[in-house]
C-alpha cells in the first residue's frame, strides 16, 4: 500500500537507454517508477562491487515502496553493514519494518533496542516497552476479529470500504485504464477510482459495485471518500487539477487534495477544495466524526513530526473549520500515521512507526475527557498482519465492519476483508489475604471460590505463601467469594464488580479460625470454649453476658456448618435438687431458643437438658462446705460437639 503513503502521484517519463546501467537506475528511481527502477537496479549491481551508500538506498527503497519486503531487507542489510549506527531514523525504521515483514522479529527488536539506546529518549524506549507488552498479552488470548477476504476483490489493489448509508465505497485500480492504456508509473497499475457496492448484511460481502459518482471523476486517482451521518456530504482524496491537468511541483509530484461536496441523486454537485489543501503538500484520507464536527486527515505538510502524520480541523454549526491541528506526538511517529477513522470516541489509524507485526498497523486511540488521545493500542492479529493493514472502518455497534491489506493470501495487491468483533470479554481483578483469626499470621492453601447469584463457580485458586489471592471475575456482576482450609472456620465476602474492564479490587481479606481453637478437649469429649454463662438470680433469661458468650457457639455453629452439638445446663448444689433440677433445664432450653433465633438450625442441637446439681464436677455436694469459686466450677453449661 505504499503507493499512496506520500499522498502523491508522479508523472511517467519515457527511457530510451540502449542497455540497463545505473543512470537508468537512478532516473527511474528519481521518476518515482519504484517498479522498474527495482529491476534496474538488481541488474546493475551485480557488476558494481562497491556501490555507494545512496545506491544501496535507492535500491533498497525501490523495493520498499512497492512492498517486496525480502528484496529490500536484502540492500537494507547491506546499508546497515555499511553505515552501522549512522543509520538516520528513517532508515532504521524501513530497515526494522522490513525485518517484520518477512517476520524476522527477533532480528529486529534487536535493532529496535540498538536504535532507541542510540537515542537515548526514554519515553521512546516506555512507549515500546509498554507496546510491545500489549501486543504480547494480545498474542496469548483469544482475539475478538474474524476476517474474510471478499470476492468482490480483483488482481488490482482494492482498499478503503467505508459506510454510505446501507451501502458500501471503496477504493480500487480496476477497470481504470480509460486513456491510452496509461498506468500510475510507481507501481505500473491503474489509477484509482471510488465505487459503491451493496453490502449482505449475513456475511458481510459485497455485490453490484459500480463507479461512484462518475460525473465528477478523473482519469487520475480519486480515493478514500467519507459521508456524513445523512449520505449528503462527502469528503474524498483527489489529485490537485486545474483546467483538467495535473499540478505539478519542480520534482515533479502531483500532490493530493481533500474534496468536499454535495450528493444529490447519486451526482456529487460543486466538490470544492477545502481550505487547507495546499500544492506544495498532501493532504488526503478525510474520515468525517459521526456527529460531522470533526474531520481527521493524513498530510506530509511542514511541521509534523514523521512522513506523513494526522490531524484534525472542528467544523462549526455553519461549515466552517478550525485550523488544522496535529493529533501530537502521542499519535504521530517518524514514519508514516494515516488512514484515521474515529466512531463513538475510538481514533482508529494505521501506522508504520509504532510496535507493530510489520508494515502498517491499525491502531486504537481513545479520546479522553480533556481533549487528549490515549495511547495507541495494536488491534493485533487477525486484523493487522506482517504487511501493511489500514483503512479500518467499524459500524456504530462495533459488532461489523471492513479493513484493508496486501497480506499473504490475498487476491491482488490490496485487498478488502470483512471482519467480525464478538463482544470484548470484561472481567475484573478481586485480591487479598487470608489469616488465622487468633494468630493474625498469613494462612496458605487457602481455597477461594467465587461464585455469582446462581450459585454458580466463577473462579477458585489458593493462597500462597504470603496467604495472598488473586481471582478474575465478570465484570458487572455480584460475586460472593468464600474462603476454606481443612480444620479451620470458613470465611465469606460479597463484592459487587463495576462495569470498566481490568480494574483491581483489593484488600478483600479473610480471618479463619482454628478449630482446635474454638474447641477444648477432655476425655474424648469436644466442647466449645466458652465462659461459664451467668443467669440473673432464680432467671433463665440471656443477660448481654450471656449472650456474648453464646456468640462464641454461634460463631462456631456458623463457620463450621457440619457441627452438631447438644447442650447440658448444671447448677451447684445450694438450693433444692427438684429447683435446681427444673432451673437448669429451662435455662438450657432458653440457651437452645437463644442459638435458634441467630439462625442456626434447630435441628443442629440435638438437645438442651438441665442436669441440676446431679452431675458436680467437684467435692461441692450438698452439706459441703466450698468457696464460692469452687461452687462456681458447678454453674456451667456445656456444648458439646457429637458432629463435625
Amino acid at each position: 500500500m505504499k503507493k499512496l503513503y506520500i499522498l502523491s502521484l508522479v508523472l511517467s517519463i519515457t527511457f530510451g537507454f540502449a542497455q540497463t546501467n545505473l543512470k537508468k537506475a537512478d532516473a527511474l528511481f528519481r521518476n518515482y517508477s519504484y517498479a522498474d527502477a527495482s529491476k534496474a537496479y538488481e541488474e546493475c549491481l551485480q557488476n558494481i562491487k562497491n556501490p555507494s551508500a545512496q545506491t544501496i538506498k535507492n535500491a533498497a527503497d525501490s523495493y520498499y515502496f512497492i512492498s517486496d519486503a525480502r528484496n529490500a531487507l536484502k540492500w537494507y542489510k547491506k546499508l546497515y553493514e555499511v553505515q552501522g549506527n549512522n543509520l538516520t531514523d528513517i532508515y532504521y525504521l524501513r530497515y526494522i519494518q522490513s525485518m517484520k515483514a518477512v517476520m524476522d522479529y527477533d532480528d529486529a527488536d534487536r535493532i529496535t533496542k540498538e536504535y532507541l539506546n542510540k537515542k537515548g529518549d526514554q519515553k521512546e524506549i516506555n512507549r515500546y516497552v509498554a507496546q510491545k507488552k500489549q501486543l504480547d498479552s494480545l498474542a496469548k488470548a483469544k482475539s475478538l476479529y474474524e476476517i474474510k477476504n471478499l470476492d468482490i476483490n480483483t488482481s488490482k489493489s482494492d482498499f478503503g470500504a467505508t459506510f454510505y448509508l446501507d451501502k458500501i465505497v471503496f477504493t480500487s485500480a480496476r477497470d481504470t485504464t480509460r486513456f491510452g492504456e496509461k498506468l500510475y508509473n510507481w507501481n505500473n497499475q491503474p489509477f484509482l477510482n471510488l465505487y459503491v457496492a451493496e453490502r449482505n448484511p449475513a456475511d458481510g460481502s459485497l455485490f453490484n459495485e459500480k463507479l461512484f459518482i462518475p460525473n465528477v471523476m478523473t482519469k487520475y486517482h480519486e480515493a478514500t471518500a467519507s459521508f456524513d451521518a445523512s449520505g449528503k456530504t462527502m469528503y474524498y482524496s483527489s489529485n490537485i487539477i486545474k483546467k483538467n491537468k495535473l499540478v505539478i511541483d519542480e520534482n515533479k509530484i502531483n500532490n493530493f487534495q481533500i474534496l468536499k461536496g454535495s450528493l444529490v441523486n447519486g451526482k456529487l454537485e460543486n466538490p470544492q477544495k477545502v481550505f487547507f489543501d495546499n500544492d506544495d503538500y498532501s493532504v488526503g484520507h478525510p474520515s468525517l466524526s459521526d456527529d460531522g464536527r470533526w474531520l481527521f486527515f493524513a498530510s506530509d505538510m511542514p511541521g509534523g513530526y514523521g512522513e506523513t502524520d494526522l490531524y484534525v480541523v472542528k467544523i462549526a454549526e455553519d461549515g466552517t473549520m478550525s485550523s488544522p491541528q496535529n493529533l501530537g506526538p502521542k499519535i504521530n511517529t517518524i514514519g508514516n500515521d494515516l488512514f484515521p477513522f474515529f466512531r463513538n470516541g475510538i481514533l482508529y489509524f494505521s501506522s508504520d512507526g509504532h510496535y507493530g507485526l510489520g508494515d502498517l498497523d491499525v491502531y486504537e486511540s481513545t479520546f479522553l475527557s480533556d481533549g487528549t488521545f490515549s495511547a495507541p493500542r495494536n488491534l493485533g492479529a487477525p486484523i493487522n498482519s506482517n504487511k501493511d493493514d489500514f483503512t479500518f472502518v467499524i459500524d456504530k455497534t462495533g459488532t461489523y465492519g471492513y479493513v484493508s491489506s496486501n497480506r499473504a493470501g490475498g487476491k491482488g495487491d490490496d485487498d478488502i476483508y470483512s471482519f467480525t468483533k464478538a463482544l470484548p470479554t470484561c472481567n475484573q481483578n478481586i485480591s487479598g489475604k487470608a489469616t488465622d483469626r487468633k494468630s493474625k499470621l498469613p494462612l496458605t492453601d487457602v481455597t477461594v471460590v467465587a461464585y455469582n447469584s446462581y450459585n454458580e463457580i466463577l473462579a477458585e485458586t489458593k493462597t500462597n505463601f504470603e496467604g495472598k489471592y488473586v481471582v478474575t471475575v465478570p465484570c458487572n456482576k455480584s460475586v460472593r467469594l468464600v474462603a476454606t482450609k481443612m480444620n479451620y472456620s470458613n470465611d465469606e465476602k460479597t463484592v459487587e464488580t463495576t462495569k470498566e474492564n481490568e480494574i483491581d479490587i483489593t484488600n478483600v481479606d479473610f480471618e479463619l479460625s482454628n478449630y482446635d481453637d474454638l474447641v477444648i478437649k477432655k476425655k474424648g469429649v469436644e466442647k466449645v470454649d466458652v465462659n461459664p454463662i451467668y443467669f440473673d438470680y432464680n432467671k433463665h433469661d440471656i443477660t448481654p453476658a450471656a449472650a456474648e458468650e453464646l456468640a462464641k457457639v454461634v460463631f462456631i455453629m456458623r463457620k463450621f456448618p457440619n457441627i452438631r452439638i447438644k447442650i447440658e445446663s448444671h447448677t451447684d448444689s445450694r438450693g433444692k435438687d427438684s429447683y435446681n433440677l427444673k432451673l437448669s433445664d429451662e435455662r438450657a432450653k432458653s440457651t437452645r431458643d437463644y442459638i435458634v433465633l441467630q439462625g442456626i438450625d434447630a435441628s443442629r442441637i440435638e438437645s438442651a437438658i438441665g442436669y441440676g446439681e446431679s452431675r458436680l464436677i467437684n467435692k461441692c455436694k450438698n452439706g459441703v462446705k466450698c468457696t464460692e469459686e469452687e461452687h462456681l466450677l458447678n454453674r456451667r453449661s456445656d456444648f458439646i460437639i457429637i458432629q463435625k
